[in-house]
């Protein structure tokens, strides 16, 4: 890891670049303090963590108290709430994007961050109706492939913040994550719901 953080921080400043560097797989606020101070003695002053155990999401608080940003990998977050291995495609009605639980796990991921950037990694930050209960749920950044972006951005730009806060609030009372995209697809503008059916 040393070596890993040194060659880091000698790209970035080669290069002039801003480096943000993470740790995959931190469950507890020890664990985020130590890697902060690793980057902080490479010479990186911008650290952050990986949300991907539902310890982390619960105890934000005190995890982003110890760093600058988080990313929160839904796919593995999926995976651990739901006791249910991605690689098995039997369970993958447990891993959709649109379980209400999950988002229980990032809205307290995001409240406990305090005003620190937590951005989303994963199959969620590309699929463009969850983009819009990512927002709402204060979510700073979306990670996607780059063939998402386009149909991402459309659907960002034709709804507000109101409308995105009440789509999550659709999906954190829905009883099944059918319930929760169909909440979410009645409060759709009508222009994106055509662009995605068509897709």
């Amino acid at each position: 890891l040393d070596a890993q953080l040194t060659a880091i921080a000698n790209a970035a400043a080669a290069t002039g670049a801003q480096a943000w560097v993470m740790a995959p797989m931190v469950a507890t606020a020890e664990e985020a303090k130590w890697f902060t101070a690793k980057c902080r003695a490479a010479g990186l002053p911008t650290a952050g963590t990986m949300v991907e155990v539902p310890a982390a999401a619960l105890r934000s608080k005190h995890v982003m108290a110890e760093c600058d940003f988080a990313s929160i990998g839904t796919n593995d977050l999926s995976q651990y709430t739901f006791a249910a291995d991605r690689m098995n495609g039997a369970l993958a009605g447990l891993l959709t994007g649109w379980q209400p639980a999950l988002w229980e796990l990032i809205v307290a991921t995001v409240e406990g961050a305090g005003g620190k950037p937590v951005g989303i990694c994963g199959e969620v930050g590309g699929d463009p109706l969850l983009a819009l209960v990512a927002t709402g749920a204060g979510i700073t950044s979306l990670s996607m492939a780059t063939g998402k972006v386009g149909v991402v951005k459309a659907a960002l730009a034709k709804h507000d913040l109101a409308t995105c806060k009440a789509m999550l609030a659709a999906v954190l009372d829905a009883v099944s994550p059918q319930e929760a995209k169909a909440a979410v697809m009645a409060l759709v503008d009508p222009e994106v719901a055509e662009i995605l059916g068509a897709a």
